[in-house]
């Protein structure tokens, strides 16, 4: 595997592939991550499988292609033999400009595609090119969701005969250690909480409008708590000034580690992110509805992108459209009022998280290894 994004790093992505790579292991192969640089702290003996760092900042930046091209081409013999996994965009942009010069060309290809890629992608006539020949040549390629799937399809045909349905599922830690039944604390206020990166796509701003839009006596009532960092284009700036505006308490939690985040999600009520239309970012699934179902949280979220394969509607969430604010509110003011909804959303959650598992995705992607001569 090569990727730009993975532990320490923090996302969605980074994850996906982390959980990947480990279910690659249960499966029977030998696994090698080549992975970005990390703080010197950072024990990468903790994982089940093999991981070398590579002088990558974990960006999809020119440098970080540019290192990830040449890690490529340094390793071509040996991929002859091997099967190269590419589960992020970076290290896929890489292997488009080799594949121009016939430089590599691995035992098996196989690529995960998550869903704003592919809007890059198509969005100039030179990179739609490289990016159709990079599909047609993949042995296969997971989507994390149908909406995905037919996104890459859209634009994409040439990669029709090679999708398979690979959605991501509860980290490792889950399945070791049970979420035990949620039991709030005793508190006045009821917490309404995201997680997520503060960017303009994940919606902090358009919940924290529809939270001031409640009637006073729920407003009165809530507390708003946003976990994440990772700011973009001004946007914590903009976030904290409209946080400042309303007449309810709103707290920034930053950037907790996911082996903390218990704590968080088991003293809040109710999880929200509603995700927004952002240039060429979407949406294509989101694994923190997983994990806050699995903490029994009933979920408010935007019908967008592959969310809704991740939040099912009036089962385990409230979902609406991502141009309605007052159905946002409506949303809100709902569940603010009814604690048997919230428990019956929030039960149904935790069932619903554990649907699908990582060694199915990897099973559907990676095949069983191929006896060793």
């Amino acid at each position: 595997m090569v990727t730009h994004e993975f532990p320490p790093h923090r996302g969605g992505i980074a994850t996906y592939a982390a959980e990947m790579a480990r279910a690659a292991v249960k499966l029977g192969y030998a696994m090698e991550v080549l992975a970005p640089a990390a703080p010197s702290a950072v024990d990468d003996e903790v994982w089940p499988f093999a991981v070398r760092r590579l002088p990558l900042k974990g960006t999809h930046g020119l440098a970080c292609q540019w290192h990830s091209t040449r890690t490529l081409f340094a390793e071509r013999h040996r991929l002859r033999q091997a099967t190269l996994y590419l589960p992020e965009p970076g290290p896929m942009l890489a292997l488009m400009l080799l594949q121009f010069f016939h430089a590599l060309r691995p035992h098996r290809l196989l690529l995960t595609v998550h869903g704003s890629e592919i809007l890059c992608f198509r969005s100039r006539p030179t990179l739609r090119r490289a990016a159709g020949r990079l599909f047609a040549s993949a042995d296969r390629i997971g989507v994390v969701s149908q909406f995905t799937q037919s996104l890459l399809l859209e634009h994409f045909p040439e990669a029709a005969a090679r999708t398979v349905l690979t959605p991501g599922a509860l980290r490792d830690e889950f399945t070791q250690s049970p979420v035990p039944a949620a039991v709030r604390p005793s508190q006045d206020k009821i917490v309404i909480l995201t997680v997520a990166r503060l960017h303009p796509r994940k919606g902090q701003c358009h919940l924290l409008k529809a939270l001031a839009a409640l009637p006073a006596a729920q407003r009165a009532a809530i507390e708003y708590w946003i976990v994440g960092a990772h700011s973009k284009e001004n946007y914590e700036a903009h976030l904290r000034q409209a946080a400042a505006a309303v007449d309810f308490p709103v707290k920034f939690l930053g950037d907790i580690p996911d082996a903390d985040l218990g704590g968080i999600y088991g003293a809040a009520d109710i999880f929200a992110m509603t995700s927004m239309p952002h240039k060429n970012s979407v949406e294509g699934f989101g694994l923190v509805y997983l994990e806050a179902g699995a903490h029994g949280l009933p979920i408010v979220a935007h019908d967008i992108g592959g969310v809704a394969e991740a939040v099912a509607g009036e089962i385990t969430g409230l979902l609406v459209s991502p141009d309605d604010l007052p159905a946002l509110a409506a949303a809100l003011s709902r569940l603010i009022a009814d604690p048997a909804l919230r428990r019956r959303l929030g039960d149904a959650g935790r069932q619903r998280a554990r649907q699908h598992t990582w060694l199915e995705s990897a099973t559907a992607l990676f095949g069983q290894p191929e006896p060793r001569s």
